[in-house]
């Protein structure tokens, strides 16, 4: 059995309690039988796979590598990961790098099967940096399986820390955060953009992204979010206007199917 995280409340408030609960309730998670024998298996096993068909032929070692980068509802696409795995990113032409998730250039990166001579699957580091990806992964998922806003911010940090980390340009990195959907969807909520953006030019949507981030922020500067107290007030904005979104559509609905179910109550000759 996994052990369910207790999230009681929603939006900013909702936040506060996990944060002020979460490592109890990490540390309860990871020591669940579940969690227990999949990252056990992935430890006992994953040294001995050498290519990439053989890591993708083992369902149960699969599952925990892309659960480690929060590619769960890629366990089925078996050709597509393994061309991401033995590919590799150092060509560019590599798949994971015409990708516009940068997920799958870090899972590609982390095994290393079309990178290097030997693949990272022997190193003595990988199994315990890939457990601790998975268990911090499957945390999230099991927060989103009851609120997913915070499912999302409980993402921000590594994901914002592995683009911002990476040799790249600031545009590039704004790039790449607004390839990566889960990331994209905090920034743009949080900074009153509307799904409508996406819909325009790439190089709009940058400067779009980068003058509100300024206008909300005080910078245009995507490392600048790496700082805590920024980052925290992007959280808490995200998750505000977040709760205030999704009220007022219920609200919407509401009052239309009341609308709709009096009406039904007028007679026809009326």
């Amino acid at each position: 059995m996994t052990f369910q995280p207790v999230v009681p409340l929603a939006g900013y408030t909702g936040w506060r309690f996990l944060q002020r609960t979460l490592e109890g309730q990490q540390a309860a998670f990871e020591a669940s039988t579940t969690v227990v024998r999949a990252t056990d298996y992935f430890r006992e096993n994953i040294g001995e796979i050498l290519k990439a068909e053989d890591l993708v032929a083992d369902r149960r070692l699969l599952e925990v590598a892309l659960g480690a980068f929060g590619l769960d509802d890629d366990i089925n696409n078996k050709f597509f990961i393994q061309k991401i795995l033995e590919d590799g990113t150092t060509a560019d032409d590599a798949l994971a790098n015409r990708l516009a998730d940068n997920r799958y250039a870090a899972f590609s990166q982390a095994f290393g099967f079309g990178d290097f001579g030997l693949p990272l699957t022997t190193a003595p580091t990988l199994a315990e940096d890939i457990v601790q990806k998975f268990e911090a992964k499957q945390f999230e998922r099991a927060v989103g399986e009851q609120n997913n806003d915070l499912r999302l911010a409980l993402n921000l940090e590594t994901a914002l820390d592995d683009i911002v980390s990476g040799s790249r340009s600031e545009n590039a990195q704004w790039f790449s955060m607004m390839g990566n959907q889960p990331l994209r969807q905090v920034f743009q909520i949080a900074l009153g953009l509307p799904p409508q953006i996406a819909s325009i030019d790439l190089d709009q949507q940058l400067e779009v992204f980068q003058r509100r981030a300024a206008a909300t922020f005080g910078t245009e500067s995507l490392a600048d979010f790496n700082d805590p107290d920024t980052q925290e007030d992007l959280i808490r904005l995200f998750l505000v206007r977040s709760e205030a979104a999704s009220t007022s559509a219920t609200s919407s609905g509401n009052i239309a199917l009341s609308l709709l179910q009096s009406s039904t109550l007028v007679p026809l000759g009326a």
